[in-house]
């Protein structure tokens, strides 16, 4: 039986390559696609996908939460974060999230592949130049910032501090998440206060640095 594939990618061109890319493996099949984080969780937690190639930098939730979730709901999907960063911040976080293998973007096509067939075999694949980083990680002891977003803040409210920075407001965020308005002005007040920012555009500098979002989500 053929391998299950879930491409989450907000750029329909990338799912298209990628795609096209996969159909020509007879073990592999593309049986669902997502443009978001959230629409990623939809879909790998209500049908059977085995793997998951997931964007980190995505709208609505990003890659890394996104992964986390799948990873928490469905026991046998395996997820491998797909990047254009091979920063330590963005490696640590991915790999915490519980995914099996990270690569970047500009892998060759055998890369994705081997990675999927890894991944599904209960193995973990890094390209190259993830490898690199989290050998020299080891070998010096790197730790995660301790006030990091993923220390300091909530699942729920750096869901918020990303929809917050790509202008979102706060009946549309509340609605996003069926919430009320006044429980995300909540959540928005807990986020300036534990990080000490008083003001929105700090904040959006502060999720891009954090790569909860990017420039152009």
């Amino acid at each position: 039986m053929a391998m299950r594939v879930l491409l989450a990618d907000d750029h329909k061109i990338v799912r298209n390559g990628l795609r096209r890319l996969l159909d020509d493996e007879p073990d592999i099949e593309v049986v669902a696609e997502a443009s978001d984080g959230r629409e990623a969780v939809e879909r790998a937690t209500k049908e059977p996908i085995d793997v998951v190639i997931m964007d980190l930098a995505m709208p609505n939730l990003n890659g890394i939460e996104a992964a986390g979730r799948i990873l928490s709901q469905s026991a046998p999907t395996k997820v491998i974060a797909l990047s254009m960063h091979s920063d330590r911040r963005f490696v640590a976080r991915a790999l915490a999230a519980g995914v099996s293998g990270y690569i970047l973007k500009d892998c060759a096509a055998e890369e994705l592949i081997s990675a999927i067939r890894a991944v599904a075999a209960g193995r973990t694949f890094l390209s190259p130049e993830v490898s690199e980083v989290v050998a020299q990680d080891y070998a010096t002891g790197f730790a995660e910032d301790r006030s990091s977003a993923l220390t300091v803040l909530t699942p729920r409210e750096r869901e918020v501090l990303q929809l917050l920075a790509e202008g979102k407001n706060t009946k549309e965020i509340a609605a996003a998440l069926y919430v009320s308005p006044k429980t995300v002005e909540t959540h928005r007040y807990h986020i300036m206060s534990k990080l000490g920012i008083d003001n929105l555009a700090a904040l959006v500098k502060y999720a891009i640095h954090e790569g909860l979002t990017s420039l152009d989500a």
